[in-house]
């Protein structure tokens, strides 16, 4: 196998957790991921002249050791010292820093294909413990689906999945650095922790209105109150008729859960108009149970 094309899924936060600070700098969080129908295109294809190359439809993105994709090759090829190189082309349709894991769902898809494409023989297990080198997301958008995150995000226990429903992503014209939340987080106390068993319960029950009630972020706190328009958002997605919206990530990117498809429609026709965001997108969930 010379070429794969391989799509790359975004990811959303139905509910994050920071239990606390590392020495070494990283936070305890326990978060409930989501692979969802929004992705990037990344085509792998191996070359005769050594080395890794890599394309972008990003002008503004690395195409050198400072993108994580060159960085997940470069992993792979040291470790199994692979013959010739390698040419990454990655179409871009996730919002970049915008809390959605595009970065290292890209990675996530180097590993993968690298993998197939070379015979490496490596399990899905021993891809995640290569991915959390790269990203502590990495290893989760390896696995995909509905999950829970422990540790730094590496520890991933599979969890029964999201009933089906419809996910508006809108994501407002800023970026925000993960690393500034964090270190903004440390400095406040965290009065109000997200329910993260409760949701497991309902994702359990395949109850969809009361998942959605369980919807939390901790990381809200810093990034509304630096960027309101995240909650002007939110408010948009709530009175179209979103089961509930709330920040992914460390934001700036909002999700709204939809049980009716007219509905968010009609929301993102409406968040569209008012020009609060640049990029809106209307989408489902990957692997959800399809009993509602």
């Amino acid at each position: 196998m010379d070429k794969l094309k391989l799509r790359a899924l975004a990811k959303i936060n139905l509910a994050l957790d920071v239990l606390g600070r590392r020495e070494n700098g990283y936070h305890d969080v326990r978060m409930i991921m989501q692979s969802i129908y929004l992705y990037d295109n990344v085509l792998l294809e191996k070359t005769k002249e050594p080395g890794i190359r890599i394309s972008t439809n990003l002008y503004f993105l690395p195409v050198d050791e400072n993108n994580i994709a060159y960085k997940a090759a470069k992993l792979l090829m040291d470790e199994f010292g692979l013959p010739g190189g390698i040419s990454i082309s990655l179409q871009k349709y996730i919002p970049v820093a915008a809390g959605l894991a595009g970065g290292s769902s890209n990675a996530a898809a180097v590993l993968f294909g690298m993998n197939r494409m070379y015979g490496l023989g490596l399990s899905i297990e021993e891809l995640m413990e290569r991915g959390v080198k790269l990203g502590a997301d990495v290893p989760y958008c390896i696995m995909r689906g509905t999950v829970l995150a422990e540790g730094i995000g590496e520890e991933l226990t599979r969890l029964p999945a999201l009933p089906k429903c419809y996910v508006l992503i809108a994501k407002p014209p800023i970026s925000v650095s993960t690393k500034m939340v964090y270190e903004k987080l440390d400095a406040k106390e965290i009065v109000e922790h997200p329910d993260v068993d409760g949701m497991m319960e309902a994702l359990k029950e395949g109850d969809l209105q009361r998942i959605a009630s369980k919807m939390g972020n901790v990381l809200e706190q810093v990034t509304v109150e630096a960027y309101p328009v995240i909650d002007q958002v939110k408010k948009m997605m709530k009175e179209a008729g979103a089961l509930n919206a709330m920040m992914s990530g460390s934001g700036p990117t909002v999700f709204g859960l939809f049980d009716d498809r007219k509905k968010a429609s009609k929301a993102m026709r409406m968040i569209r108009e008012h020009t609060v965001t640049k990029q809106v997108y209307l989408t489902n969930i990957h692997g959800a149970r399809r009993n509602i």
